[in-house]
C-alpha cells in the first residue's frame, strides 16, 4: 500500500501532467480557439446588440500575446461605437484556467471610441438595455459580493503595462461636441505618464495624469493637471447643462479594496483645488472651494451601503464626519448623520465658498460651535422619519454684519421687491409712510388668521418648525421633487428683506442661515419682526403692505378690518395677484372660496383663537376699493384656485401660540 507522503506525490505528479496537457493543448489548439471565441463575441454582438463586430486578423504573439488589427463595433443604422487600428495584449493563462480573464499588458496605437447621438439615435442605446431577467421577490442582492466581484473583474481588465497611442474619445451630442486626444499613455513599473489634448466648440486644452496605480493589489494614488497654465475646464457640460466648472488639480488615492468576511471596505482620499461651478439653479455667481478633501471609507455588507462615519469632509477650514447609509435588512432605509466638532465661528465664516454665501462676506464673529445632524428615512413606513438637528454654541456672538445687516429690521428703511430679478417700486417701512402700519393699529383678526395660515407658532419657535420639515421631507420624496416647503413667517421675511425670489441653492442656504442669526440671537423682537412682515409682502398686484392692502380692497384702514375681510385677505397671501379669480361676475366670492374661509374659521374656533360671537354673520366680502377694477376685467373662467390643502400645510399639527 501507498503512504500518505506517496499518495501526495503521486496527485503532484498528476496534477502536473493534466496541466501540461492543457498547456500543449492550448498551445495545439490555440488559433482555432481563438476564432471560435472571435465568432462567439461577433454572433453575440449581432443577436445581442444589432451591431457588427469585426477583426481584419487575429493571431497568438508567443504563449498568451495575442495581435489583432482593424477592430470594429458598429451599430447598424448608427455610428460606429469604435475602430481600433491595432492592438496587442496578453492574458494570464493561469487566471484563464479558472474562467478569470486578467489581462497582463496592453498596446494600442490609432483607434477612435464614440458616442453619438443625432436627433434621437444614440449608437449606444442597444448597449444601455437592461436585463429583463425577472428575479425571485425573496431574491436579495449581497452588495459586498456584488461590488467587490464587479472591482476585481474590472481592475483584472485593467493591464499591469500598457501603452496607447493616439486613441481618440469622442462625443458628439447632437451639435454638442467634445474630443478627448490622447497622444500618450504609458503604464510602466505602476507608474502612470499621459499627454492629453482636448477640444470642445468652446476650449482647447492639453491634460496630464499622473502618479502611481498597481490594479492587481487594488491601489492607487494619481494626479490630473492641466499641462499648460490655468485651470481645468469640464467639457460637455457647459453646452449640454449650462453648467461651467473647472478646477486647478483633482487627486484620487485608493489606499485599500479589501473584503473582510461579509463586508467590503474601501479607503482612501480625494482632493481638488479651486473647484469654480456657475450654474443658474445654484448661484448668481461663481461658486468657489478653494481646497476641499474628502477621506473616505466605504462600508459594503450583504444587505447595506454607506460611508463610514470615520470620514471625514474638509473644504476650506471647515471639517466634518459625515455618515450615508443605505439599509435593506428588513425595510428600505435611508441614514444621514453629519457631526461637526468644536470650531471657531470666524473660521466657519472664512471657509463659506465665495458666490454661494454673498450675504456672509465681512461677517465677523467670535465665539465657537459644533452641530450634530441625525436624519433617518424608512420608505416603508415614512412617518417615523428622524430629524434632529442640534447646534450648540459657546459664547457665539456676531459682531459685524455682512452684506445682509439683520439689524435694519429695527429701523426704517426702503423694501424694494424683487420680480423675476426685476426691481419693483420703493417702500419705506417706517413711521413716514401714510400706509405704514404699527403692529398694535392692525386688526387683531387679521393677525390671528394669518398667523393661523401661514405660521401658527411664530412666537414660540426659533425660526424653524421641524415637524413642518418633516412633512416636507416626506411630501418631496414621494413626489420626488421639491413640492412642498416647510417656511417660517421667518424665513419668508429674510427672503423678501435681504434676499432675491430666485430658486437657487444659494438662497436656500443663505436664508436658513440667515434665519437662525436672526432667530437665536434675538436681533429683532418677534413683534418687530411681524410688524415688518405685515408691512412688506404682496397682497395684490403692485400692492405691498396691509395699509395699501385694506384700501385697495375695501377702503378702510387695516384697524377696521372685519373677520370675513381678513379670513379673504389670509387666503390670498400664497396667490395674491390671482385674488381676481376667486370672484364670481357680480362680484361675489365663489363657492370653494367661501369654503375655505369657512374651513379656516371653523379651525380658529376649534383652537379657541376666535369665539362663536366673533363668527355671527354671513361669509363673504364686498371689495369697493381700486380692486374692484380688476374683477370687472375678468372675461374668463380660471382654474387656479387656492384648494383647502394647500391652506392646511402649515397649520395641521400646529399648536397656535401668541
Amino acid at each position: 500500500m501507498r503512504t500518505g507522503k506517496q499518495k501526495i506525490v503521486l496527485a503532484a505528479k498528476i496534477l502536473s501532467v493534466v496541466i501540461i496537457g492543457l498547456m500543449v493543448g492550448f498551445y495545439f489548439f490555440r488559433d482555432e480557439l481563438l476564432q471560435q471565441t472571435l465568432v462567439k463575441v461577433s454572433n453575440k454582438m449581432e443577436q445581442d446588440y444589432n451591431s457588427t463586430f469585426s477583426i481584419k486578423s487575429a493571431s497568438f504573439d508567443g504563449f498568451s500575446g495575442v495581435n489583432l488589427t482593424d477592430v470594429i463595433l458598429a451599430p447598424k443604422g448608427a455610428d460606429t461605437l469604435f475602430k481600433i487600428q491595432k492592438m496587442k495584449t496578453s492574458v494570464s493563462f493561469w487566471h484563464l484556467l479558472i474562467g478569470d480573464v486578467q489581462l497582463g499588458t496592453l498596446e494600442i496605437k490609432n483607434g477612435y471610441v464614440q458616442l453619438t447621438k443625432k436627433g434621437n439615435v444614440k449608437n449606444f442605446a442597444a448597449f444601455l438595455k437592461k436585463d429583463t431577467a425577472v428575479k425571485s421577490s425573496n431574491e436579495k442582492r449581497d452588495y459586498a459580493e456584488f461590488a467587490y466581484r464587479i472591482i476585481s473583474k474590472l481592475l483584472n481588465l485593467v493591464p499591469t503595462d500598457m501603452s496607447i497611442e493616439n486613441l481618440t474619445f469622442k462625443l458628439d451630442d447632437n451639435g454638442k461636441k467634445a474630443r478627448i486626444d490622447i497622444k500618450k499613455l504609458v503604464l510602466d513599473d505602476k507608474e502612470l505618464e499621459t499627454a492629453i489634448d482636448v477640444q470642445t466648440n468652446t476650449f482647447k486644452q492639453r491634460w496630464e495624469i499622473k502618479g502611481f496605480a498597481d490594479p492587481r493589489n487594488k491601489t492607487a494614488d494619481i494626479r490630473f493637471f492641466n499641462r499648460d497654465t490655468g485651470a481645468i475646464k469640464v467639457p460637455y457640460f457647459d453646452e449640454r447643462f449650462n453648467l461651467i466648472s473647472s478646477f486647478d488639480s483633482i487627486r484620487l488615492n485608493i489606499e485599500d479594496i479589501d473584503r473582510d468576511g461579509d463586508e467590503l471596505h474601501i479607503d482612501g482620499y480625494a482632493a481638488i483645488a479651486n473647484l469654480k461651478i456657475n450654474h443658474a439653479k445654484i448661484a448668481s455667481k461663481d461658486v468657489i472651494i478653494k481646497n476641499a478633501r474628502f477621506d473616505y471609507r466605504f462600508l459594503l455588507g450583504s444587505d447595506f451601503i454607506s460611508v463610514d462615519s470615520t470620514s471625514t469632509v474638509e473644504f476650506n477650514k471647515i471639517k466634518f464626519h459625515p455618515y450615508l447609509a443605505y439599509e435593506t435588512e428588513e425595510d428600505t432605509i435611508y441614514k444621514l448623520k453629519i457631526d461637526i466638532p468644536n470650531m471657531k465661528a470666524q473660521d466657519f465664516i472664512s471657509s463659506l465658498p465665495d458666490g454661494l454665501f454673498t450675504n456672509f462676506q465681512g461677517m465677523q464673529a467670535i465665539g465657537s460651535f459644533n452641530y450634530k445632524l441625525d436624519f433617518m428615512f424608512n420608505k416603508n413606513k415614512p412617518n417615523t422619519i428622524i430629524f434632529d438637528s442640534k447646534l450648540n454654541k459657546e459664547n457665539l456672538r456676531i459682531t459685524k454684519f455682512g452684506q445682509a445687516n439683520l439689524n435694519k429690521l429695527n429701523g426704517e428703511f426702503v423694501y424694494r421687491a424683487i420680480i423675476k430679478n426685476v426691481l419693483q417700486r420703493p417702500v419705506l417701512v417706517g413711521a413716514a409712510n401714510p400706509d405704514y402700519t404699527p403692529l398694535n393699529q392692525i386688526s387683531p383678526y387679521l393677525r390671528k388668521c394669518v398667523l393661523t395660515t401661514e405660521d401658527p407658532s411664530f412666537f414660540s419657535h426659533r425660526g424653524f418648525i421641524t415637524e413642518a420639515f418633516k412633512q416636507s421631507i416626506i411630501k418631496n420624496i414621494k413626489t420626488k421633487k421639491f413640492s412642498r416647503g416647510g417656511s417660517t413667517i421667518s424665513m419668508q421675511l429674510i427672503k423678501n428683506v435681504f434676499l432675491t425670489r430666485e430658486k437657487t441653492i444659494s438662497r436656500k442656504m443663505e436664508e436658513i442661515l440667515l434665519v437662525y442669526l436672526l432667530e437665536n440671537n434675538r436681533i429683532a423682537s418677534k413683534e418687530r419682526m411681524l410688524e415688518v412682515y405685515f408691512n412688506i409682502i404682496e397682497w395684490g398686484p403692485n400692492v405691498y403692505g396691509i395699509g395699501e392692502a385694506s384700501r385697495f380692497y375695501f377702503q378702510k384702514s387695516p384697524s377696521d378690518l372685519t373677520l370675513n375681510e381678513c379670513l379673504f385677505l389670509a387666503t390670498i397671501i400664497p396667490s395674491p395677484k390671482k385674488f381676481m379669480y376667486q370672484f364670481d361676475n357680480q362680484g361675489n366670492l365663489k363657492g370653494y372660496a367661501n369654503k375655505n374661509q369657512r374651513y379656516l374659521s371653523n379651525l380658529m374656533l376649534k383652537r379657541g383663537i376666535l369665539t362663536s360671537e366673533d363668527t355671527i354673520g354671513q361669509y363673504g366680502v364686498y371689495v369697493s376699493g381700486n380692486a374692484r377694477s380688476y374683477l370687472n376685467i375678468v372675461k374668463t373662467q380660471d382654474s387656479t384656485v387656492v384648494p383647502l390643502d394647500s391652506l392646511s400645510i402649515k397649520i395641521e399639527d400646529e399648536e397656535f401660540d401668541f
